[in-house]
């Protein structure tokens, strides 16, 4: 904490927020001051700027749409004025529909700018000292909120509403949000509450909070009210609500629509969910190629937790499955010659070959992946859907170490799909660039687990995900008057017991069509039919919040365009285009609140 005590006159400062608000870290200092550098990891401290006064959370969940309106009042007890910096992470895939703050007594909604004129009206009117409010884009998932001014002894009112789609894993659909706070502040939350209304389609079975003691009030079979208050709260957990609904079909289908008119067509909410009662045999056999990192930079309990992990996936497989595990630092050594049957034996012989798992060398991830596709070449069923699960902690360090050569290469299977390749980089110092290359190439999916995260956890949530495939290679099709465009995911994922599907895209027409969802279960085609309606324009206002979830996902289709490929001005200037008219912050866009100049005395030549 070094720089932080060198940055005096400036206040490090910690928003307190009650138990269900995305945790926060600000730097607040004296306007006019240099700004704060970066700052490392935060460290425990007694020292305590701002006071939470009040926290008051206010959510709708209809079926698996959760919008979270959010009210906070923080309090300075400082004899200066001072202006605020906080970050703080949203749900992933949320979607901020309004921003406000308290000036004078009246709430200020935000205006949606683009990124650099906001930011320059905000340090003009600092400089000022005048009273804007700016919200920015600063990275994946991430927003900064910069407050100017907070007066001493004064306190500043700010409401939060945004909407996300909940995610339903094994039946539970859960509504979580991050809150840990503790380890940095001691001061509790004056006041905290939590006020969650429910409704579903179907009837509500499980109800539950694991994280915080909450009233459960049903009322009726599809409708419950969720409810927590409590004074001086130090939170030191997140939020967390999970509710399961029945379901009896062996995959259900929800579609959802709204059309408001315009001339680029309507959109569409597609929720495909198997059931968890589907029987063994309908389950997919599939191969698994383990590819684990054991370089030097992997020694300690990095290599432990990632040994843990793969016993783990290595002990879950299913009786029809086979598997091959390949170990890497400056050369690969791969324990069988090609797949082999998931058995007792060969399982034991996986275990005794993990535990010998030493960290040494380099990082050879060309020569690995490369190795992983040599049991493509020798497999004798192709009806048998392909993963690998790689693990790797660094950079390429040994052989081809170019980006763009490695992908190609990797990805270069003849006439065969390529096996998707499901990336866990693991540390601060990985390559992150190359492997969201690498799942994109191959369909697939890439997460990072931080330092102080737990990669056996990660690992083998994520095995326990796509452990139980009951639908490969999957399309939708519809016959009837309509026509669908630019849907999200493109191509389908595979659809896996107790997972969900969810698609969202654009389309033309309207009226009664037949969907089509067709896969291959073992090899055998299947096809599920089912009778779905497109509203018209000006119908389906209940769905209005559809088309923002759909610009969340195309905006981020082309932010991982621009990251993985360079910026051009066509995805630049689309990605400005959707996000001004769906309220998205992105890095070409912020939200900018100002005071209201008219009633003040404020001089003209000075009004912005």
């Amino acid at each position: 904490m070094k720089s932080i005590r060198h940055c005096f006159p400036c206040l490090i400062l910690l928003l307190m927020s009650g138990p269900v608000l995305a945790q926060g870290l600000v730097v607040a200092h004296w306007p006019g001051s240099p700004p704060p550098q970066p700052i490392p990891a935060p460290t425990r401290s007694t020292s305590v700027g701002l006071e939470c006064r009040q926290h008051q959370v206010d959510a709708t969940i209809e079926d698996q749409i959760a919008t979270t309106k959010v009210e906070q009042v923080f309090y300075n007890p400082h004899p200066g004025r001072l202006e605020g910096h906080y970050l703080f992470p949203l749900p992933q895939g949320a979607q901020i529909e309004r921003f406000e703050m308290e000036i004078d007594g009246k709430m200020t909604s935000a205006e949606l700018l683009d990124a650099d004129k906001a930011r320059k009206i905000y340090e003009d009117i600092v400089r000022s000292m005048r009273d804007p409010d700016l919200m920015e884009y600063a990275g994946r998932g991430m927003l900064r909120v910069r407050i100017f001014p907070i007066e001493p002894h004064s306190t500043r009112r700010v409401r939060l509403t945004y909407t996300e789609l909940l995610r339903s894993d094994s039946g539970l659909i859960g509504y979580r949000q991050p809150f840990k706070t503790l380890s940095f502040n001691d001061r509790p939350v004056t006041n905290a509450s939590v006020r969650i209304e429910l409704k579903t389609a179907d009837p509500l079975r499980t109800i539950y909070s694991p994280s915080h003691k909450v009233d459960v009030n049903r009322k009726a079979d599809r409708e419950a009210v969720i409810g927590f208050e409590q004074n001086d709260v130090t939170a030191d957990r997140d939020f967390e609500l999970y509710y399961s609904i029945k379901a009896d079909n062996e995959i259900d289908l929800n579609l959802m629509t709204y059309h408001d008119g315009d001339d680029e067509g309507g959109t569409f909410l597609l929720l495909a969910t198997p059931s968890l009662n589907i029987a063994d045999d309908q389950v997919i056999r599939k191969d698994v190629i383990f590819v684990i990192d054991t370089s030097g930079s992997m020694a300690g309990e990095k290599l432990e937790q990632a040994k843990r992990a793969l016993r783990f996936c290595v002990a879950n497989l299913n009786k029809q499955d086979r598997f091959a595990i390949i170990r890497f630092s400056t050369e690969a050594e791969s324990l069988f010659d090609g797949v082999v049957d998931a058995s007792v034996d060969n399982r034991r012989q996986a275990t005794t070959f993990i535990e010998g798992f030493k960290a040494r060398g380099g990082t050879a991830i060309e020569g690995a992946l490369l190795s992983a596709m040599k049991p493509m070449s020798s497999r004798d069923e192709s009806d048998r859907p392909c993963v690998v699960i790689f693990m790797t902690d660094g950079r390429p360090t040994v052989g081809n170490t170019d980006e763009d050569q490695i992908v190609a290469s990797v990805t270069k299977t003849g006439d065969q799909q390529p096996p998707r390749i499901f990336c866990f980089g693991i540390g601060a110092d990985i390559n992150m660039h190359l492997l969201d290359k690498i799942t994109e190439k191959t369909r697939a999916a890439s997460q990072y687990v931080l330092p102080e995260e737990d990669i056996e956890v990660k690992v083998s949530n994520f095995y326990t995900r796509i452990s139980s495939p009951v639908l490969a290679e999957t399309t939708l099709k519809l016959n009837g008057p309509v026509r669908i465009r630019q849907m999200y995911p493109a191509p389908l994922p595979d659809l896996f017991k107790g997972d969900q599907l969810v698609v969202l895209g654009r389309y033309s027409g309207h009226g009664r069509v037949s969907l089509t969802l067709d896969g291959k279960v073992n090899g055998v085609a299947k096809t599920i039919d089912y009778g779905a309606h497109f509203a018209k324009a000006g119908a389906g206002s209940e769905h209005a919040f559809i088309p923002r979830l759909w610009a969340v996902r195309r905006v981020g289709y082309l932010l991982d365009k621009i990251r993985l490929h360079g910026e051009n001005q066509e995805l630049r200037d689309e990605t400005a285009r959707l996000a001004r008219r769906y309220g998205i912050v992105t890095p070409y866009t912020a939200y900018l609140i100002l005071e209201d100049e008219r009633g003040g005395p404020v001089p003209v030549v000075t009004r912005s």
